[in-house]
């Protein structure tokens, strides 16, 4: 048998023995892929259509023991290593060119326990998945707004959605979680065992190991919330949202609204002239009892004259997907993000400059609100650090044709550019595309420090190193 080239940690060539290879695949119950087999094309496509890597072995994992042996032949080769959940991140660090990539898609188990209020999850499931067994009980994990989003990028990075405000980000609702450490072994993290693990996964990435399952508090959710769409002309956008960053700045807990630019999508409560042309959207969501719900968005919707309001009692799993169709796979996507502790003047003037000029109908500005429950943790209590409240901008640029790249993704750096002054400095990982290495210390502030520690005692040779990477201390770097 001939060896295997595969790329090593730092870009060289790793012969790996065939008979190693073929062990793997004889030893666990998942599948091993090398380029050409059937599957293999299958396994290494992500969300991002920008994103086109060739590993070269896949390993798509059926349980935990898979994950176990995969993680020690890449520890033990040295060889580059990528871990796919989901395979939505923006950054595409799920799959690598020419190394090894471990894919949890096939780990889909979710067991609820209404009674004790828990969910134990695997990180191959969607947000989707996960909803379709927890609202069965009338109850939910915070999340993101995506239902094909993986629970376990998303975890691992902060998570933030519609029930944020109310129950907290997706780590202030992780209990515990089972971890493979970058030696292969298993082990519990939580606020008893492996306390500083437990910290460092909630928020910090996948730089610690790789999570083969979740364990999560539930809350009281549904079945129907309040939510919708209200969709206002662009030409009233600056008046308004000064008046939606007053009325937010109060709003209970309960009550999520967020603001999105974009030009009007082809929907069927929009009036066909209006379909392509630039709006405002406020999309809101109330977590809690319908009819207060209806008094707590009183103010939102009297504001102006809409074009649409279509906010209304609605199952949660389909408020939870309602976006789901603006995001399909295949899409070229490239983001940037910042952090604002306030909605001024400036800012709204730039946010609307750079909405006026869309490069793509697909294009997207949406400012999320967050705070309440979120905002009364500590920042030093889990890795995610920024706990005020405030509002994350996203500029979703998204496009079909490669022969635009340039244009689009110069738009989305030259407004992040230009807003850069107004920000808070802060970033929220899950939203920094693979160019941003440079803005990780930022991310986490003063957490970063604790991290490189934690990822030194965990991995110190960093082969977790494909995100957006937390070095291991070094002996120098502690003694300066």
């Amino acid at each position: 048998m001939t060896d295997i080239m595969i790329k090593g940690l730092n870009g060289e060539s790793v012969d790996v023995p065939q008979e190693a290879i073929e062990a793997l695949r004889s030893a666990g119950r998942g599948t091993v892929f090398l380029p050409g087999e059937d599957g293999y094309d299958v396994a290494r496509t992500l969300w991002n259509g920008m994103v086109d890597r060739r590993p070269a072995l896949i390993v798509r994992c059926a349980g935990a023991g898979d994950v176990m042996k995969a993680v020690k032949l890449a520890q033990d080769h040295g060889l580059l290593l990528a871990v796919r959940g989901g395979g939505h991140n923006i950054a595409g660090n799920a799959v690598c060119d020419g190394g090894m990539m471990i894919d949890l898609s096939p780990m889909k188990s979710v067991r609820v326990d209404p009674a004790a209020r828990r969910a134990w999850v695997e990180p191959g499931v969607t947000l989707g998945e996960l909803d379709n067994e927890t609202q069965a009980h009338a109850l939910a994990v915070p999340t993101g707004i995506n239902s094909t989003t993986g629970i376990a990028g998303l975890t691992l990075g902060g998570g933030f959605g519609w029930t944020t405000r109310m129950y907290g980000m997706t780590v202030d609702n992780l209990v515990s979680a089972d971890v493979v450490t970058a030696d292969g072994r298993l082990v519990r993290a939580s606020s008893q065992e492996n306390p500083e693990l437990f910290w460092a996964i909630r928020g910090g990435g996948g730089n610690f190991g790789v999570v083969t399952a979740f364990e999560f508090q539930l809350h009281p959710v549904g079945p129907e919330v309040l939510s919708g769409l209200i969709v206002h002309p662009f030409a009233n956008a600056r008046d308004l949202l000064k008046r939606y960053r007053e009325i937010v700045a109060s709003a209970p807990d309960e009550l999520t609204c967020w603001a999105v630019l974009r030009k009007a999508p082809p929907l069927p409560f929009l009036p066909e002239d209006v379909h392509g042309t630039e709006v405002l959207v406020f999309a809101l969501c109330y977590t809690g009892d319908i009819q207060a719900g209806e008094q707590a968005v009183a103010e939102l919707r009297a504001l102006g004259e809409p074009i649409a309001d279509v906010v209304g009692p609605h199952p949660f799993t389909g408020w939870q997907a309602a976006f789901d169709p603006l995001l399909t796979p295949g899409a070229r996507n490239y983001w940037k993000s910042h952090d604002f502790l306030e909605l001024g003047d400036p800012a709204i003037d730039i946010l609307l400059a750079y909405a006026g000029r869309l490069p793509t109908p697909e294009c997207e500005i949406f400012i999320a609100h967050v705070g309440g429950a979120m905002s009364r943790v500590p920042a030093d209590a889990t890795a995610f650090t920024q706990r005020n409240a405030h509002f994350v901008m996203n500029v979703h640029t998204r496009w079909q044709d490669a022969t635009q790249d340039e244009t689009c993704i110069q738009w989305a750096r030259d407004f992040f550019n230009d807003a850069a002054s107004y920000a808070a400095g802060s970033v929220y990982v899950n939203f920094m595309p693979d160019d941003e290495a440079d803005r990780v210390g930022g991310a986490y502030g003063s957490n970063y420090d604790r991290l490189t520690q934690v990822k030194a005692n965990y991995d110190p040779g960093n082969l977790f190193r494909m995100n957006q990477n937390i070095p291991p201390t070094t002996e120098e770097r502690a003694a300066e």
